[in-house]
């Protein structure tokens, strides 16, 4: 694909669209060429200390829901590691051409500054937002406008579960603590 180019999956409210992210969550980036590798080493040290932090939880027995929320944070981080580092080395650029696999003399950028594909986009509702509605009264609005990719949903789902969820799971270790100890 070329970046930009787009077809639609299930109608309107389901397109895959090809777009490469430079930075993180959302297009936001830290700046120029040393912004982007202070960002790539974040992340792999942030994958360090969450595999750290997953293992350890794990051997202390923590609550099965949380092990699942951290280790889906852990592999969509490490997906989006994985494109960082090693995209922009094995494809061409694609911005106006179709990307190539492997070109001739190597991809569009070095170790650590490739960019991270994002194609999944979900326009849901779009429109004009009414003219009472302040500031953006008037404006064209489309609900859900990110562009994101499976790694992106997992470390999403993974905090938005643990954040949801956190209460019930160690709500439920305690009760499971209070019945083995009512037994002894």
């Amino acid at each position: 694909m070329y970046l930009g180019q787009e077809f639609p999956v299930f109608g309107n409210w389901f397109i895959i669209h090809f777009t490469e992210n430079n930075g993180m969550a959302f297009g936001l980036e830290f700046g120029n060429e040393w912004g982007k590798l202070i960002l790539s080493l974040f992340r792999i040290i942030a994958i360090g200390a969450l595999t750290w932090y997953l293992i350890r939880i794990y051997k202390q027995k923590a609550p099965r829901g949380v092990v699942i929320c951290i280790s889906m944070i852990l592999a969509g981080a490490i997906g989006n590691v994985l494109d960082s580092l090693f995209y922009g080395m094995i494809f061409s650029d694609s911005y106006g051409n179709l990307a190539t696999l492997f070109p001739d003399g190597g991809g569009y950028s070095s170790f650590l500054y490739g960019k991270v594909v994002d194609m999944l986009f979900f326009p849901l509702i779009e429109g004009f937002l009414p003219l009472w509605v302040p500031i953006w009264g008037g404006e064209y609005f489309v609900f859900f406008r990110p562009v994101f990719n499976i790694a992106d949903s997992s470390i999403s789902i993974g905090v938005i579960s643990l954040i949801i969820f956190y209460r019930q799971f160690f709500r439920d270790e305690n009760r499971i603590e209070t019945t083995v100890s009512d037994l002894s």
